[in-house]
């Protein structure tokens, strides 16, 4: 798929075309792609095609979505509308709302222009045909579920719509999204290849696996437990693919292990061609960024375990506020880079991150001065920093949008939530992933069911929150569980360098707010309901 993925530089008009253009729901002059003369062969319909791939996400909202959450601080600008929405200060105007929304339907519209025109194609292999369109439907799918879930009821759009009718649309319930969105899945897993057919030039094209895996998280977010356990029962099972978790965290993020055992789905890069470079803000300035825009939260930081599986303010943990690093989940380390920490390059060399102001031995570079281009929180980040980068930090690194560790995490929850959690469940997922990450201690890796229904649902949200931190889904976890408005209203922190009087020395880096009556769903932008008002409104916007 990176190879293919390196035609997408010749594609400039097309590329244009597709997210130029009056409105959103009616981008392009459909004669540019339903002439003929354009649908004549499977290479140039994969071109297409590879556009609909590269419309599917976009790297700045992989990595500023932390900060919409308690993960993550925004402290430079307004990046994917993070600094806003984390404060609760945006409306129906905020350029994120509009963008979430433009950049999705384009993508739509760019399945559907495929669908609508691939059978043109003369003297095709039926089976290509078949798959190409597999694939678009999943990423069809894939735009609605991301659509519904920030906007709730949103127009479906099964079809090309005439000019007239995307000025008119109305808004579809979530409820009958989702089922399309589920019967769309249900129809191409069978005949999606699994990840053990793919040739070594398609890897990064979507599997039934990526389909399963994606089925299994819209199950989650509506909360069908039962959905959730039939689905990831039969991943684990193989059924979609031969996965497994890999054998290093830290080895998890690197270029050289791309397309691993655990990765399901990932968003394509090739260095060179197609490059994200969102580390030239989150990295330390002595590892070559230029400022610190996206840092984690203290918060994150805390919710780390001892290596004997104790919260750091449970009795017994061993937690030294002095020293607060030592003894912890491997997994922060592999995340998150605090004050001392040893920066290591792909070349061997290594150097200590000083962040403590007045800590450096000489090099002040990554020291937290207030207001300053270094960290605003005390923190900077570690993963999917990118050893062999260009400059400025520009990555051809993949980012994984489904890995086997959330369908063990879902796999969990769901047990949990349907009061089946018990020690065989807690092996194959809870400790698998702890003794993957490094622990060691038995009280750790333990199924302790004294705890009970309620208290292993704490103890599987964190883990989920500590194994994705700074991968994006912290906010849709949040979210769905309904707990937003309690993590997110009050003081954002950041590392114990502040005045002692003040939350006990601990940063005060942002105050947020969390409207449950309204912030639960994103408002449609206001440009799209003056342009159509037949556009409803969420509540309270």
């Amino acid at each position: 798929m990176k190879n293919i993925l390196k035609k997408i530089k010749f594609l400039p008009a097309a590329a244009l075309l597709l997210v130029a253009g009056c409105e959103d729901l009616d981008l392009v002059p459909e004669n540019q792609f339903t002439d003929t003369t354009y649908w004549t062969s499977v290479d140039k319909a994969q071109t297409f095609l590879n556009t609909a791939y590269s419309q599917m996400q976009k790297s700045q909202y992989f990595f500023y979505n932390e900060a919409l959450s308690d993960n993550a601080y925004n402290g430079r600008g307004d990046n994917a509308g993070a600094a806003s929405i984390g404060a609760g200060l945006y409306d129906p105007s905020l350029a994120r709302i509009k963008e979430e929304w433009k950049d999705r339907y384009a993508g739509i519209k760019t399945c559907n222009l495929i669908l609508e025109n691939i059978d043109r194609v003369p003297n095709a292999d039926a089976a290509v045909i078949d798959r190409m369109k597999a694939e678009t439907r999943f990423l069809r799918a894939f735009q609605h579920f991301q659509l519904t879930t920030w906007f709730g009821d949103i127009p479906l759009i099964k079809k090309d719509p005439s000019l007239e009718e995307a000025t008119s649309i109305t808004r579809t319930s979530h409820t009958e999204v989702i089922q399309f969105i589920l019967s769309e899945l249900d129809a191409i897993i069978p005949v999606l290849p699994k990840n053990t057919q793919l040739a070594a030039a398609d890897r990064g094209k979507i599997t039934a696996g990526a389909a399963a895996a994606l089925k299994a998280r819209v199950l989650l977010y509506e909360g069908d437990w039962a959905g959730v356990v039939q689905v990831t029962e039969q991943f684990m099972a193989m059924n979609y693919g031969q996965y497994s978790l890999f054998s290093s965290y830290e080895g998890l993020f690197l270029p050289q292990n791309e397309y691993n055992s655990e990765d399901i789905l990932s968003l394509q890069y090739v260095p060179q061609f197609r490059m994200w470079g969102e580390f030239f803000d989150m990295a330390p300035l002595s590892a070559g960024a230029r400022l610190n825009a996206l840092a984690p939260t203290q918060e994150l930081v805390d919710s780390y375990l001892m290596l004997n599986g104790k919260k750091i303010n449970e009795a017994g943990s061993g937690y030294n506020e002095d020293n607060p690093y030592v003894n912890r989940d491997p997994r922060l380390t592999g995340t998150v880079v605090y004050d001392q920490y040893v920066w290591k390059e792909a070349d061997g060399s290594s150097h200590v991150i000083y962040i403590k102001p007045g800590s450096s031995p000489g090099n002040a570079t990554d020291e937290f001065v207030q207001g300053s281009s270094a960290t605003p929180t005390g923190y900077y980040t570690r993963k999917y920093y990118d050893p062999q980068h260009l400059t400025s930090l520009n990555s051809g690194l993949n980012l994984m949008l489904f890995r086997y560790a959330d369908i063990l995490l879902m796999y969990a929850e769901a047990k949990n939530e349907l009061n089946q959690m018990n020690s065989s469940v807690w092996d194959q997922t809870i400790k698998a992933l702890r003794t993957r990450a490094g622990f060691t201690d038995g009280a750790a890796l333990g199924f302790n069911s004294a705890l009970g229904q309620a208290g292993l649902r704490e103890v599987i949200r964190n883990e989920r929150r500590t194994e994705f931190g700074m991968e994006g889904l912290r906010i849709f976890d949040i979210r769905r569980w309904k707990i937003a408005e309690n993590v997110l209203n009050g003081y954002a922190h950041g590392a114990k360098f502040g005045v002692s009087s003040i939350d006990n020395g601990y940063l005060r880096v942002n105050l947020r707010a969390f409207d449950p009556a309204k912030h639960y769903l994103w408002p449609i932008p206001r440009d799209e309901r003056l342009i159509n008002t037949n556009l409803s409104q969420n509540p309270n916007w």
